[in-house]
């Protein structure tokens, strides 16, 4: 009985095992002609001799906008030049003299005058001993540095190019700017010259740092596209005319993040010309130098601008406004805390500083300190700092 029953057992495996080498069989042909029709099988392709290009679609008229975009890009391009900051380094050694130019990094300019003056950011033509101006025409120039002013990020370069290869950029105005009127920047981003972006004024007195960390005051907010190489190319408005030098971006990546800033033009109106005058836009002052805000509050007192110390022969001295002083015993003697400049309120030291950047030397300004626990009000003509 087992030994049938074993029997039985053997033939139940054998049928089973047929039945799956059936199907497993079945499978690899299926699966063989699969592969064979899509990898082995030559495919048909079809050709048709007789193919031609399709019919152009007539493009009809551009629209007005179009229209006067293009016109603006045309009358503006050619007042927009690339600009080289160049390191030229001298070696020397028994037999000859190498002059290396090594490449600071580019920008953008704008012609200001058909004198061959070149207007564009501070930032741009730092650092470097030799810079290289090309024009819309690719004819390229050696430039000469006339000054700057780093306080207002602004600088001015010379060429000596043919007045007729100088197209002056039309001078707009910054005063009556709006909120959503339509701009235009024109640079050389990433090295591509002559790029055209458009947008929209997104903010007005917006505060950003210069080169120098004097805070600028009413700078223009924009969407136009700004990146890397576009500093000291022009904003324009929708006439075409001049209203910012675009100067700044606010990017973690260091790319166009939809926030760009534009020095206005009523301020490159006003330093131009001191600079192509002087050589230099001095930083009006008083001659004072301000205690942190963190020391001004550890001496009590929660907002303000503390004086540290008067220059000698400045006009705090003469206006009479008083140091921070030790006394004999090593006690810390507050001097005058600033309170405002002509009204205007300064909560700290960097208010004081930009309250002053955006008067001119020469100005008599009228300054309320706090001494001694009580208010008082001095008068004092604005000197002229050097920190660029």
């Amino acid at each position: 009985m087992y030994g049938r029953s074993l029997h039985h057992s053997d033939e139940a495996d054998t049928g089973s095992t047929v039945w799956r080498t059936i199907l497993v069989s079945a499978f690899s042909i299926v699966v063989g002609v699969f592969l064979w029709e899509r990898l082995v099988r030559p495919q048909v392709l079809v050709h048709d001799m007789a193919a031609q290009a399709r019919t152009v679609t007539a493009r009809g008229n551009l629209a007005a906008d179009e229209k006067s975009t293009i016109e603006l890009f045309r009358e503006a391009s050619p007042s927009v030049v690339h600009i080289a900051n160049i390191l030229e380094r001298v070696s020397r050694d028994a037999l000859r003299l190498n002059v290396m130019e090594i490449p600071q990094g580019t920008g953008t300019g704008i012609v200001w005058s058909s004198d061959g003056y070149i207007v564009t950011n501070f930032h741009v033509v730092r650092g470097g001993n030799a810079w290289r101006v090309t024009l819309q025409d690719h004819s390229s120039y050696d430039a000469t540095f006339v000054g700057g002013a780093a306080y207002k990020d602004l600088a001015v370069l010379k060429i000596d190019a043919a007045r007729d290869e100088l197209p002056e950029i039309l001078v707009g105005s910054s005063s009556d700017l709006e909120v959503g009127q339509k701009v235009f920047a024109i640079g050389n981003p990433f090295g591509l010259d002559q790029t055209l972006t458009t947008g929209v004024i997104s903010g007005l007195d917006r505060e950003i740092d210069s080169v120098s960390g004097v805070p600028i005051r009413g700078v223009i907010q924009t969407d136009a596209a700004i990146n890397p190489g576009n500093s000291g190319g022009p904003l324009l408005d929708s006439s075409g005319r001049l209203i910012g030098i675009n100067t700044a971006i606010d990017s973690p990546s260091g790319s166009y993040a939809g926030i760009g800033f534009a020095v206005p033009v009523d301020v490159v109106n006003h330093i131009v010309p001191e600079i192509i005058r002087k050589g230099r836009a001095a930083r009006p002052g008083l001659g004072v130098n301000l205690l942190s805000d963190k020391v001004r509050s550890s001496l009590g007192f929660t907002q303000g601008a503390l004086i540290g110390n008067v220059i000698a022969g400045s006009a705090a001295e003469e206006a009479g406004l008083r140091p921070t002083t030790l006394s004999r015993s090593g006690e810390v003697v507050p001097g005058d805390l600033i309170l405002d400049i002509d009204g205007e309120a300064t909560e700290g030291r960097e208010d004081v500083t930009a309250v002053l950047a955006d008067k001119n030397v020469g100005d008599d300004v009228q300054i309320t300190v706090l001494r001694d626990g009580r208010k008082t009000r001095l008068a004092a003509k604005l000197q002229a700092i050097d920190d660029d």
